[in-house]
C-alpha cells in the first residue's frame, strides 16, 4: 500500500508554542511596542498619585511631634509673654521656681531641726539629768496609763509636753513612760536637809509644763504642806 500523507483536520492543528521573550514581547528581533502598548503596561499617573498619597498618609500618621515641636506650638517663640521675649519669661518662671523649692526646702529643714533641737532639750528619760519645776496635786483617778490610782498612792503625771514627745503610738496605755520611776527632791522648810519621795508615772498633765509634776496629795504633804498647792521641786529618772 502506497505510503500517503495523513493531513490532520484544521481543529486538530496545535498551535504553536511561545518562548517567554515572545509571550512578554521581550524578543529583541521584533519590533518595540506603540507607545499606546507601552503605557497599558505602566501604571497610570492616577495611580501612582494614589500610592504617593498613600505613602504620605501613613507617614505622617506613624510620625509624632517631639518634645520641642509641642513646647513651641504651646509656647510660641514669635509670642510677647507680660511685654517680654519669650527667653526672659521662660528665666523668670524658671528662676522663680527655683526660690520657691529653696523655700521649701529651707523650711523643712528648719522645722525638722527645731524639733530635734526641742526634743533634746526635753526632761526625757534619754536625756537623763536632774530637773527643776512646779510641783502640784490632784485627785487621781483613772490615768492615762489606763491605771486607777487614789490619793494614798505614790504616783504622778508628767507634762503632757513629754508624754506626747514619747508616744509610739495612738494608744497612751501603751507610752513608754507609763510605769517609769521618778525621785523626787525638796529642800525642806527648816533648810535641815531634803525630803525625797519616789513616784511611779501614771498619768498626763493637760496644764503643765514640760519638766512640772502633778502629784498624789500623799506625795505632795510628804514635800510640803497641801495649802501651799504649788511648790518648786528637783526631780530626776531612776
Amino acid at each position: 500500500m502506497a505510503g500517503t500523507a495523513h493531513e490532520l483536520p484544521e481543529w486538530e492543528t496545535p498551535a504553536p508554542k511561545q518562548s517567554f521573550l515572545s509571550k512578554h514581547n521581550l524578543n529583541p528581533f521584533t519590533k518595540p511596542q506603540s507607545l499606546s502598548q507601552a503605557q497599558s503596561i505602566l501604571p497610570t499617573s492616577k495611580e501612582a498619585s494614589s500610592d504617593s498619597s498613600k505613602d504620605g498618609l501613613a507617614t505622617a500618621a506613624t510620625s509624632k511631634p517631639t518634645i520641642i515641636e509641642r513646647f513651641n506650638h504651646a509656647v510660641p517663640e514669635n509670642r510677647r509673654y507680660f511685654g517680654r521675649s519669650r527667653r526672659v519669661f521662660l528665666l523668670i518662671v524658671g528662676g522663680a521656681v527655683l526660690l520657691l523649692l529653696a523655700l521649701i526646702l529651707g523650711l523643712g529643714l528648719g522645722l525638722g531641726l527645731k524639733h530635734s533641737s526641742s526634743s533634746k532639750a526635753l526632761p526625757l528619760p534619754s536625756n537623763g539629768g536632774i530637773f527643776t519645776g512646779d510641783l502640784t496635786w490632784y485627785a487621781p483617778a483613772l490615768g492615762a496609763c489606763g491605771i486607777t490610782s487614789s490619793s494614798s498612792d505614790s504616783i504622778c503625771a508628767v507634762s503632757h509636753v513629754i508624754f506626747d514627745a514619747a508616744s509610739t503610738g495612738s494608744n497612751p496605755n501603751a507610752n513608754p513612760l507609763c510605769g517609769k520611776k521618778i525621785r523626787i527632791t525638796r529642800t525642806k522648810e527648816n533648810g535641815s536637809g531634803n525630803n525625797t519621795v519616789d513616784v511611779e508615772v501614771v498619768d498626763r498633765c493637760v496644764g503643765c509644763k514640760a519638766e512640772d509634776l502633778d502629784l498624789s496629795l500623799s506625795v505632795f504633804d510628804k514635800l510640803a504642806n497641801e495649802a501651799e498647792g504649788r511648790v518648786t521641786g528637783s526631780w530626776a529618772w531612776l
